[in-house]
Order: C-alpha cells, then structure tokens, then sequence
C-alpha cells in the first residue's frame, strides 16, 4: 500500500549543502525569502484545487463521467503550469548560484522548486499537457474496470478473496485470469505515458523518467538499480529457503507434482508479492476474531493506537471526508479500491481512501494507512515550509506506514484489542514465517520485478511488443514465479498493477522501506521497550511515540542520510532485517533438508 501521489505533488529530497558563514537576514535572503512565501502560497492554492479534483477522480467514479475527468485534466494543468513555469526554474536557478549566501532551509526548499519543475517544465510545451491527460485518461479506464467473472461483475476484493482462500484449482486459475484481463485496455496507454513521461523530464535534461525519479533520493538511476540489487542479494539465501518451502507446501495442500517454479494462480495474491496467506500463525486467527467487529471499530481503535503513543486525536474533518469503506452495491457510482493516505492542502486537510473490511489484511492496511496520516500531521508544522512537507525520503513514507503494520501483527499489541486472548499458546516460528512472507518476499518483487521492469521501460525504452515477455522474465527470475498459461503480447499484465499507471517509476520505495522499518524497529524494541522484536508492544509507549515525532517532526526539511544518522547512528541496512529473521532461516533450512531447490545460489 503506498500513500497517494498526485501528479508531482511528491515532497523532493536532495542533500544539504553546508553554507559558508551566513549573514543573518541579509538584502539577498530577505529577497529571497519573499520570493519563496510567494511560492508556497501559490503552490497551496493550486494544490488543493488539483487535490480535490483527484481526488473525486477516485472516489467518484461514473462511467462516461467526462466532466470530473475535464475538471482533474485542468487542475493537473493549471498546477504544472506553476510548479513548471520558466520564471520559478530561472530563478530557483539564479538563486543557486549564491547558495552559500543563503539559509541552509532556503536552498533546500529552491532545489525542491527546481526538482518540481522537472515534472512539468513549461518549456516541454504541449508535452506536459498531453501527459497530464494521458494520466486522467489512464486512471479512469484503470479504476472504472468492470472485473467478470462466472458471468457477474465482481471487486478486486472479490477476487483477492478467491484467491486467498479458495482450494478449487479451476478457481483460482479463472479468478486470476480475470484479475488480469485489464491490462489489455491499458497497454496502449502505459506506452503513451511512457513516451510523454520521458519527454517531460528530458526538457530539463534528465535522461529519462526513471532517472529523474532516482534524483529525489540525489541518485542516479543506476545507482538505484545498484541500491536494490544489493538489497535483494542481502535477503536472496532465505527468500530462496521461502521459495522451496512454498513450492511443496502448495503441491501438498493442492495435491500436484511440486513444481520448479510457483505457477502465479496458487499464490495468494495477484502479483506473488505477499504470501501470508500460506500460513496461519497456531493460536493467532484475526480473521476469525475481526469478524464479530465492524470496519469502523478497526479505524477507531488506529486512532486509538496512536494517541496511546502521545499523538493527538485525528482531526474531525478526516472522518468526515475521507471514504474509508466499500460502496453500498446501490451507490451508482465506483471508487478507487487501493488503499492510500492524502494530504490535501500540505496542511490539515488529511483523508484516506480505503474499502475497510473486517479482515487481516484491512486490520494491516488501515494502521499502515493511518501512519501516513500522522506523518503529515506531524511534519504539518510552521518549521516546515509547505513545499517541504513530505517524507525525509518517498521510503521514510512507506518505512512509518509498515512499521506500523509490523507492529500491529505482534502477539502482545494483539492481545491488546482483545484479538488474542492472554494466555494463548502461539507458534512464533509460524509467526515469523508469517511476518517473512510479507516484509523478505516483496523485496524481489519490488526490487526486483517491479523496479527491474520500470527501468526497462523508461531507460531502456522497452519495445511494446516486449512488454509481456520482458515482465515474465523477471518475474521468473526474481520471484521464481511462472504465468498458469500462455501470455502473449496481447496482455500487458505488468500495467495490472496500479503504480505502473499511476505512480510511475518508485516502486523501489517499498523494499527501501523494509529495509528502513526494520532498521525503526529494532531501535524501537532494543533501545526504548527493551523488548524482545519478535514479541514488541507499542501501546502506550509515550517515549516510542516521542522517537517516531522526532524522526516525523522536519518532513523533508533536511537530507535523509544525515537525519538517518543522527536518530539511529548508522546507514540504511538490512543488518536488523537479516538479524530479526536469523532464527527462521536455520528452521527452514532444516526443513528443507532433501528437497530440491530450483533458484540459484546467487543472483545476478
């Protein structure tokens, strides 16, 4: 589940640069200073305006509704026509040129004006226009989808359901088929985005989309490509032992010869990026549990969570504006069914757009979502300047959401909420198998598939003829996973997963965010409970909730490298990932003793 990014809204992170001794409040910071008020006023206004256009874009969708698509495609105009007017590049730039006479917050928030720029640079002309309509195009034929399947229109929750619980193997194979049929009216328009993406950057000579997304982590593509090549090979030994464990676990509850790879359709989920499903944790049943409780007691006792922690109650107009549960079937109108956390105005205005049910993976998804939430909240605050308002880094975003949902699975939060009962006997190998499945096998989905396929797409100009072909390689190559049936160019069914549509070019945030939420959690569990990780409590902690504000508290106001090591001492690292699921690799490894292992030792 990622937080809503809209258009180029996303808050830019580039490194600090240290500044020569400063004249305080000098001719040329004064000059600059009411220059960037005047922007960050600006930016707000039209901010809301295309916010709220989006917004009904995805919370209100009706077929041959024109008139929302028009309004959305002109809100997305009128705000990239600001954020990437030539007068705010030339002079973030001419203001650059004397950076070291300026306040190290004012050369931060002018380098954000000039990333900005990149999305939509006034001087790409018609380009930045086509591209912003291709996108409202895009996500109305993506979220206005009817899914078929025995002849009636089903959700995508419908379908994930089937496949997370269904033993009938003509089901699940037609379930996931079905979940696939999108990507055929997608195709054309993924090419078309693709195209106008790379042309709106390469205005202010960014080599390609990819390349200009990497940017806001002040890396270059490659080195992205490096970075989540290195993650993946740092969990490859155990994702190659969960790898082996899958494939005879579902050959015996499915009684068929093992396979070498995991055809897609007996995995629990559309893309094999969660397999959690597989297993269910001995003593530990939410499904079961949830089900006496209603979608709206899930979100309330979120909320509840975090004021344990100190933090303070949501604002009323979050519940009053958001769209938090599945549409009545007599609504006469669809919605958006991905999960996602928006920020409004950069300010007050916070809402999620969620279909909550009472269900595990809901009761996940809405503290995850919820985190996202007060992360806005908090960075919301007259230190951080409007258009620095986001995450240290897009991963920092996602890192708050999942440590959360973390956290939310462990048997004493449970216990808590009245979910478990106290003196429940539980399997914590089970348990941590569970938590592996979620957190090791999205790395090479995300690092791997995802990111490999995107870097393909825009930096290496992938032909539309290899869609198909080149994600099935990786698919196969990183996830060890294989299609039930034959996929020919017709499809396109990497643009079935909503980012490649829609929030283009980042997925690596996620695996970079496993990776950090580890690194929080352990810090969390070590150095403030001083509880075992694998069995941590959060509820009440004021002095957890106190260390989550510090690291939430200057948004995007400084570089994240240097944030990471003054609130944990160290560089981003799989180490505490790695540590926290040593004792589930030495179990699967004797598990599998005499099984045959079909993925290499290693990857490339």
């Amino acid at each position: 589940m990622k937080m809503k990014k809209i258009l180029i809204v996303l808050i830019y992170v580039f490194s600090l640069y240290s500044c020569s001794t400063e004249k305080k409040d000098s001719a040329l910071q004064k000059e600059v200073q009411i220059y960037l008020d005047a922007y960050n006023k600006e930016f707000q206004k039209l901010l809301i305006i295309n916010n709220e256009a989006q917004w009904k874009l995805n919370t209100m969708i009706i077929d041959n509704d024109t008139i929302t698509n028009k309004i959305a495609t002109l809100a997305g105009e009128a705000f990239a026509k600001f954020t990437g007017s030539k007068e705010n590049i030339e002079k973030a730039k001419t203001y650059l040129t004397k950076k070291d006479e300026l306040k190290p917050l004012q050369v931060k928030q002018l380098e954000t004006i000039l990333f900005m720029a990149g999305g939509n640079p006034e001087i790409a002309g018609e380009i930045v226009k086509l591209r912003i309509k291709a996108e409202a195009d895009q996500t109305g034929l993506l979220y206005g989808y009817k899914y078929m399947f025995n002849g009636k229109e089903v959700t995508t929750n419908n379908l994930d359901e089937i496949l997370r619980t269904s033993d009938v193997m003509n089901e699940r194979l037609e379930a996931w088929s079905t979940s696939k049929e999108i990507g055929t009216t997608l195709k054309g328009g993924l090419e078309n985005l693709r195209n106008l993406r790379n042309q709106s950057v390469q205005a202010l000579n960014y080599k390609d989309y990819f390349a200009y997304q990497a940017a806001e982590y002040n890396m270059s593509g490659g080195e992205v490509m490096q970075s989540c090549n290195g993650m993946i090979n740092d969990i490859w030994p155990l994702y190659r032992e969960l790898h082996t464990w899958a494939r005879y676990e579902l050959a015996e509850k499915y009684k068929q010869p093992v396979p070498d790879y995991l055809p897609a359709h007996w995995l629990p989920n559309r893309w094999g990026q969660d397999w959690t499903a597989l297993v269910n944790a001995e003593g530990i049943n939410l499904d079961e549990a949830l089900k006496s409780k209603s979608p709206e007691w899930i979100v309330q006792q979120g909320e509840a969570f975090y004021k344990s922690l100190g933090f303070n109650a949501l604002p009323k107009s979050f519940y009053e504006k958001s769209s938090l549960y599945p549409l009545p079937n007599d609504a006469g109108y669809k919605k958006n069914n991905h999960a996602s956390a928006w920020h409004i105005d950069n300010d007050k205005d916070v809402r999620s757009l969620m279909s909550v049910e009472p269900n595990t993976e809901w009761w996940g998804t809405a503290l995850h979502e919820l985190g996202h939430i007060y992360y806005y909240v908090t960075y919301s605050n007259p230190d951080v300047p409007i258009i620095l308002r986001g995450g240290a880094n897009r991963a920092y975003h996602e890192a708050m959401g999942s440590l959360i949902g973390l956290a939310a699975m462990q048997k004493p939060f449970l216990q808590n909420f009245g979910l478990v009962a106290k003196d429940i006997k539980t399997n914590d190998t089970m348990s941590m198998l569970k938590e592996a499945l979620d957190y090791v096998v999205h790395i090479p989905w995300g690092a791997g598939v995802m990111t490999g396929f995107e870097n393909a797409l825009y930096s290496e100009n992938l032909s539309v003829n290899e869609f198909n072909k080149k994600w099935w390689e990786l698919v196969k190559k990183y996830q060890g996973i294989v299609p039930p049936n034959e996929r020919g160019e017709k499809y396109c069914d990497a643009a079935t997963k909503t980012h490649i549509n829609d929030d283009a070019a980042q997925y690596y945030d996620y695996s970079m965010s496993n990776v950090l939420l580890f690194q929080f959690h352990d810090h969390i569990a070590k150095k403030i409970l001083k509880q075992d990780p694998h069995n941590t409590n959060y509820w009440g902690s004021k002095a957890t909730g106190d260390f989550l504000r510090k690291l939430m508290y200057p948004g995007a106001s400084y570089d994240w490298r240097e944030h990471l090591k003054n609130n944990l001492g160290s560089d981003m690292s799989a180490k505490p990932m790695l540590e926290y699921f040593d004792p589930l690799l030495v179990y699967l490894k004797k598990v599998n003793t005499g099984r045959s292992y079909t993925l290499p030792v290693k990857i490339n």
